[in-house]
Formats: C-alpha cells, structure tokens, sequence
C-alpha cells in the first residue's frame, strides 16, 4: 500500500508540474488526436488556461472518420475549444514515396499545419501529446519534427510515462484513459509501397468493419492487394471462426482486395515497417470518408463472441 501511494503521489507531483507550467503561457495550442496522450494535454492545459487552451485537429486522408469523430466528443467532454485544419500528406511526394521517413514528412506537415493555426489565433505556444515513454521506443523520425518545429511536449519535459499518462487520464474521468494508441493508415502500407488514396480507403473501411463485427484491437495492412488482419492475442480465436473467415473474405474482398489473410501471429505494431506505429501522441489524423462501404455489409450473418 505504502508503495502505491508514493506511487500516486509521484505521479500527482508530476502533474502538478506540468498543470503550473502551463498556466505561466499566456495560450497553447494542443495538436490533438483524441488519443489518450493528446487528451490528458488538451485536459491539463484547460485546467491550467480555460479558454485559453485550444485543442486542434487535423483532418486528412489518413485519419480514419471514427477517428475524428471521437475527438470531437472527447474535446467536447473536456470542456476544451476544438479546432479543425485540413490539410493532404499526399500533396507532399516524400510521403507518397513511403520511405522510411514517412512519419517524420507526415507530422511535420501536420504540426506546420498546427502553427499556420495557432498564428491565426495569436497563439505561441503549440503542445504535443509525446510522452517519456516514446523516445525509447524504436525508429521514431516523427519525433525528429517535433524537435525541429519546436513544439513543446509537457509530458516529455515532466518525466510523466505512457502508464502515467493513462492514470492521470482516469484520474481526469476521460472515456479514452484505457483507449489502444492508433497510428495513422498509412502505418498499415508497407515501405516502399506507394501511400495512394485508394489503399488508405479500403483500409479504413477494413477496419471499420472489424470495430463493427466487434473487434477491439486490430490492424488491417494492406501489402499491395493483399489485406493481413491482425487482432489482438486475446481475440485470435475469435477470429478463427470459419464464420468470420466467411465474412472477412467476402466483404472485406469486396472492397478492393485480391485476397484476405489472417496473420496467426495476432496484432503487433511496427509489423510492416521499422517506422510504423509512432502512437497518436501528436495527433494522428485522416479524412472523413462518407461512401458506403458495401451492400447491406454491418446486416452480414456473422456470429458474436457469445455464440448467438
């Protein structure tokens, strides 16, 4: 008990430090994803500034429409002012070309998109949801923009830990305290295979599928027709339903895939590239997709976790 109450009071001290730091700015600017990182900073900074903070979106193709819809709720639970700007990472042929670097061009023409806002706004400061666990996590370029732009991270810079962030997200009430990181689509194309607006479309509404049929943690990557689903350990079985197999190859092959796999080895990020699945703490985003996606595809016979 002793332990967990130090525990908790470390993380109090902590958050204290970042919440008095950010009342000392006159006004921010979070970038903001409705991820559980970006929403403890939109949070954090309203507590700190009221309506002085500003939580602001980016829309484009590569963030997926329930994506954005769960920002704007959560923005709305927080109480913060909610931007949006719009913006194409396919306007930039770095990023079509899909390298290695393709997280690093992606959120610097995000993040420049958050300055270009926060200028209108008179604003100075822009916030991103990078924690202390990220800088140990790999091949990361998207965080080599954020120090380039100089956007301030207020978890970095207070020691404050993926968990931390997580408790701190409870401790605030946030409906996305316990919400999985999500990378942008584009995570989902393998290096070297061009990022083009038709993979990202059929890729979100993949997935859009999965979260309809009911799965929680999932990844559709689509390598140049071919779609790997891959869900988490605890779901695999789940999806080794022959009746799900049934419905995956039918309905997701009607979305423009030659064929449908299911990868044994379950979800895992980064499995497509060494520069995929860098979290959603800068705010992550896409473009709403409003064509339907087959005939009559959430009314598909497909049974539940529960055998009804």
């Amino acid at each position: 008990m002793g332990d967990e109450r130090r525990g908790m009071t470390a993380v109090q001290s902590k958050l204290d430090a970042a919440r008095a730091d950010l009342a000392e700015r006159e006004g921010v600017l979070v970038a903001f994803s409705g991820g559980v990182d970006s929403s403890v900073v939109a949070a954090i900074a309203h507590d700190a500034l009221g309506d002085d903070a500003v939580a602001c979106t980016a829309k484009s193709e590569t963030l997926p429409a329930a994506e954005l819809d769960d920002a704007r709720r959560v923005a709305e639970e927080i109480g913060v002012r909610h931007e949006i700007v719009e913006f194409s990472e396919l306007d930039s042929q770095a990023f079509i070309e899909n390298d290695e670097e393709r997280c690093y061009h992606c959120r610097t023409m995000r993040l420049g998109a958050m300055f270009d806002r926060a200028k209108e706004l008179d604003i100075d400061v822009v916030c991103d949801g990078t924690n202390a666990s990220d800088p140990g996590e790999g091949h990361r370029p998207g965080l080599r923009a954020v120090d380039e732009l100089d956007a301030y991270s207020p978890l970095l810079e207070h020691g404050i830990a993926k968990s931390e962030v997580r408790e701190i997200a409870n401790d605030y009430g946030l409906s996305v305290a316990d919400k999985p990181s999500m990378a942008c689509l584009s995570s989902r194309i393998p290096t070297g295979l061009e990022v083009t607006e038709e993979r990202l479309s059929r890729i979100e509404k993949a997935e859009r599928l999965l979260r309809t049929w009911g799965f929680d943690q999932f990844r559709v990557r689509d390598h140049d027709g071919i779609a790997r689903i891959e869900v988490g350990a605890d779901e695999l079985e789940h999806a080794l339903d022959p009746e799900f197999a049934r419905s995956a190859r039918e309905h997701i092959g009607d979305l423009g895939f030659d064929h449908v796999t299911l990868d044994l080895a379950g979800y895992r990020t980064g499995s497509v590239s060494p520069a995929d699945e860098e979290g959603e703490g800068d705010g992550s985003e896409g473009d709403e997709d409003d064509e339907p996606l087959v005939e009559d595809v959430f009314d598909a016979d497909y049974p539940t976790a529960d055998g009804d």
